[in-house]
C-alpha cells in the first residue's frame, strides 16, 4: 500500500516508494517508545566507554593548552570575572569543606546522571529516549572542544598559583589528578561536562518532578556543581560556559528530531508498536 508505480524509459512499470510510507518510516522513528532495560544498559556502557576513549585519545597538547588557560584567564580579567583563585583559596583552607567537593567532583558527577536516567526510565519512559538524546548529543559534541580546543585546567597552569587540592589533601577526587592522571586527558577542559550533565541532571528534575522541594534541589544541584569545579581548581566559569553551549546543542538535536522539547512528550507509552493516535499504544500526559 505504500508503492506506487511509474512507467521508466523501456515501457516497464516499476515500483517507488511513496511519500506517504516514507513519511510513515521518519514518524516510526521520532515516535516514543518503551525503553528495553538491557538495551539501555549496554548502550549507556558502551557510549561512556566510546567517550571516554575518545576523548583520552585525543592528544595531550600540553603547550597549546597551557597557553589556552593563559588566554582564558586574562580575558576572565578582562571581564572582571576571574574570581577562581580566590574561591580556590578560601575553600581549600576549610578542610572538612574541600575534602567533601574533591568526592562530590569524583562521584556524583556519574551517580546523579546514573540515578536520573534510571527514574526517567522507570517513571517517564515516553520522555526517556528524547531526553537521553540531549545528553548523547551533548556528550558527543563536547569531544569536538577538547579536540580542537586543548585546555589546562587551572590547577596545572604555570604560575597560576592554584591548590590541586586532591594532591593537597591526598584525596580520590579526580580522574585528572594524584595516582589516577595517566588515565585521562588532563588537558580536556573545556567544556565543562560536569556543568554539561549537572545541568541536564537539574533540568529535567526540575521539569518532571512533582514534589516542589525535589525541584529545587534539581535547579540547586547545578549551582552547587559550579562552585565545585572552581573551587576545586579543574575549571574556569568560561569551562561551564561551554558546558551550557552544548546542552543548548542537545536539546536542538533533540527538538529537531522529535518535533517538540522532551519534556513535552507523552509521559508513558504502550509496549505495542504503532504510532501517535494509533491502536495498540497508550499515552498520558
Amino acid at each position: 500500500m505504500g508503492e506506487k508505480t511509474v512507467t521508466t524509459l523501456e515501457g516497464r512499470q516499476g515500483p517507488t516508494t511513496s511519500p506517504i510510507a516514507e513519511d510513515r518510516v521518519g514518524r516510526r522513528f521520532r515516535t516514543p517508545r518503551r525503553p528495553r532495560f538491557w538495551f539501555e544498559i549496554l548502550l549507556i556502557a558502551v557510549s561512556y566507554w566510546t567517550y571516554s576513549l575518545i576523548r583520552n585519545a585525543v592528544p595531550e597538547q600540553k603547550t597549546q593548552a597551557l597557553s589556552n588557560a593563559d588566554w582564558i584567564w586574562q580575558l576572565e580579567h578582562h571581564l572582571g570575572i576571574a574570581v577562581e583563585q580566590s574561591v580556590n583559596h578560601a575553600v581549600n583552607s576549610v578542610t572538612w569543606l574541600i575534602v567533601g567537593m574533591n568526592y562530590y567532583y569524583a562521584t556524583l558527577h556519574f551517580v546523579v546522571t546514573l540515578g536520573v536516567l534510571v527514574w526517567l526510565f522507570r517513571y517517564h519512559p515516553g520522555r526517556y529516549a528524547a531526553t537521553r538524546l540531549v545528553l548523547f548529543a551533548t556528550t558527543a559534541v563536547a569531544l569536538v572542544g577538547y579536540y580542537f580546543y586543548p585546555l589546562a585546567p587551572p590547577r596545572l597552569m604555570t604560575g597560576g598559583h592554584f591548590v590541586d587540592t586532591v594532591a593537597a589533601h591526598q584525596t580520590w577526587g579526580s580522574m585528572a589528578s594524584g595516582n589516577l592522571k595517566n588515565m585521562s586527558n588532563q588537558y580536556a577542559a573545556m567544556p565543562s561536562m560536569h556543568i554539561g550533565w549537572s545541568l541536564w541532571c537539574g533540568l529535567t528534575i526540575f521539569a518532571l518532578a512533582s514534589v516542589p522541594w525535589v525541584r529545587v534541589l534539581g535547579l540547586l544541584y547545578p549551582v552547587a556543581t559550579l562552585v565545585v569545579i572552581v573551587a576545586t581548581a579543574n575549571h574556569f566559569w568560561l569551562d561551564a560556559v561551554g558546558g551550557m553551549v552544548c546542552l543548548a546543542f542537545g536539546f536542538a538535536v533533540a527538538r529537531l528530531w522529535y518535533g517538540v522539547l522532551p519534556y513535552r512528550l507523552p509521559r508513558s507509552v504502550g509496549p505495542s508498536p504503532g504510532t501517535f493516535g494509533g491502536s495498540g499504544r497508550s499515552y498520558a500526559p
